[in-house]
């Protein structure tokens, strides 16, 4: 429950400052705004401030903005269809960039408040509360049977009734060597807790994993002046921009020409589950966790297909190039059908997401 409601309040805000972007960029450009919504009707309160309406909505995933013309329907003098191409652009283009900047500011913060990073082990940069954290769990691997996840911290183990501090991947690597077919008693940091884990190495595991089916990693947490966590928030917040450009590159490109997915995509259920972990571990990791979340709908939004904001910077291209607009009705079918797909689309990575769920 507690899982569902911290994915609600993160899916509400990531949407609503898409569409706050859309809102503040139209009121910019002088268009009439006609309402600004949180969460989708049925409306629960609303009032009127100005020519604007404002309303808090029963569903709340998110929220919407109701831009006069935007449909193509009027073309009075503050209209979206009778702006110029460059408001226009700007307005389909500032949710997207809206996300973006609210993925710098919780990077920004992350790094004044202490933000945990990958370290070498020979240089730990004078990081605090060092810890070796799993990176991946295999399926069926002797990890993923014994419940461990993904950021869980690898605090130790017992040997002779005594129980041994773990400070390194090599350390764990080397226990689990001399262990390899006998039953060991891990204690594993998750969130705030410590608990323990039974778990059997297995002695010839498969190719490509380790005995534990684990990938690991020494993390340790550090901070910065509030001027220097400023411009690494938005130093970090361009890095993940530009790896999630190429990431979401490489998986069209394989797709398209191979018509295979060269990654595993996650839908509501599967982000949410990921979401409750992120929280468990930690607020400054929840935070970096939304952040990147953000950034994906960033890039999602501005890829050229229907429906998403890219598609419809697509369109008003087009309507440019050929000097007049684009007939309502075949872009309402453009737009239609790119909606159905990504229904379809949706669909399928909740179904794969509810399979994963109930195999484990």
């Amino acid at each position: 429950m507690l899982t569902a409601l911290i994915f609600i309040v993160v899916l509400g805000v990531l949407v609503l400052v898409h569409e706050f972007g859309h809102f503040l960029f139209a009121k910019r450009a002088g268009m009439r705004v006609d309402e600004f919504g949180f969460g989708f009707p049925p409306r629960l309160l609303s009032w009127r401030k100005g020519e604007t309406r404002y309303s808090i909505n029963a569903i709340p995933f998110g929220g919407f903005v109701k831009i006069m013309g935007e449909d193509g329907d009027e073309r009075g003098p503050r209209s979206f269809a009778s702006a110029s191409f460059s408001h226009r652009m700007l307005v389909i283009l500032a949710g997207v960039a809206m996300n973006v900047l609210l993925a710098a500011v919780f990077l920004m913060l992350v790094n004044f408040f202490g933000m945990r990073i990958g370290l070498s082990e020979g240089d730990t940069l004078g990081a605090r509360n060092l810890q070796v954290q799993l990176v991946s769990v295999s399926e069926g691997s002797p990890a993923a049977a014994a419940g461990l996840q993904p950021l869980d911290a690898m605090a130790g183990y017992y040997e002779d009734g005594r129980l041994i501090r773990i400070d390194s991947p090599k350390e764990l690597q080397d226990i689990v060597a001399r262990h390899a077919g006998e039953p060991v008693v891990f204690q594993v940091g998750r969130g705030g807790d410590l608990i323990e884990k039974t778990i059997t190495p297995r002695v010839n595991p498969p190719e490509g994993q380790g005995a534990l089916g684990v990938s690991l990693a020494l993390t340790g947490e550090v901070s910065y002046p509030w001027y220097e966590a400023i411009w690494r928030g938005i130093h970090n917040a361009a890095i993940i921009t530009y790896h999630t450009v190429l990431a979401y590159y490489d998986l069209l490109k394989t797709l398209f020409i191979h018509g295979t997915l060269i990654a595993e995509v996650s839908g509501p259920i599967g982000i949410a589950t990921l979401t409750g972990q992120a929280a468990d571990v930690g607020f400054n990791y929840l935070l970096q966790f939304v952040a990147l979340i953000s950034i994906n709908l960033a890039v999602l939004n501005v890829i050229p297909f229907p429906a998403l904001d890219g598609g419809r910077a697509v369109l008003l291209i087009v309507e440019k190039l050929k000097g007049s607009p684009i007939p309502k009705q075949a872009e309402g079918m453009i737009n239609m059908i790119g909606f159905y797909l990504l229904i379809m689309l949706m669909i399928y990575v909740t179904f794969k997401d509810l399979s994963k769920f109930f195999q484990n």
